[in-house]
C-alpha cells in the first residue's frame, strides 16, 4: 500500500478524504500497469463516485496541464510513485 510514498502538492480536501484518495490510487496501481493511466483514473473516479456521490473527475499521468473549477473542499493533487493524481468534484452552477 502507501508506506509513506505519496506526497500531497496541493489540496483543499479534508485530510481523511485525502488519505482515502491516496489509498484508492495505491489500490489502482496494484490493479493496473503504471502506463495504463486511463484505467487507473477510471478506478479512482468510480470509487469516489460510489463513496462520495457522483460528479468526481480524476486525471492521472506524469505530464499534464489543466484548468478547472471545483466544488470547495473536493480538490487534491498529489504524487504517488512516478505518477501525479488530480482528483476533484466539478463545481455546480446555480
Amino acid at each position: 500500500m502507501l508506506e509513506g510514498k505519496a506526497m500531497v502538492e496541493d489540496s483543499d480536501m479534508p485530510v481523511k478524504m485525502q488519505v482515502q484518495a491516496m489509498a484508492f490510487a495505491s489500490q489502482a496501481l496494484d490493479l493496473f500497469d503504471v502506463i495504463d493511466c486511463k484505467s487507473i483514473a477510471g478506478h479512482i473516479k468510480k470509487e469516489f463516485d460510489e463513496r462520495y456521490g457522483s460528479g468526481w473527475q480524476c486525471v492521472v499521468g506524469s505530464n499534464f496541464g489543466c484548468f478547472f473549477t471545483h466544488s470547495k473542499g473536493t480538490f487534491v493533487y498529489f504524487q504517488l510513485e512516478t505518477l501525479k493524481f488530480l482528483i476533484f468534484k466539478g463545481a455546480s452552477t446555480p
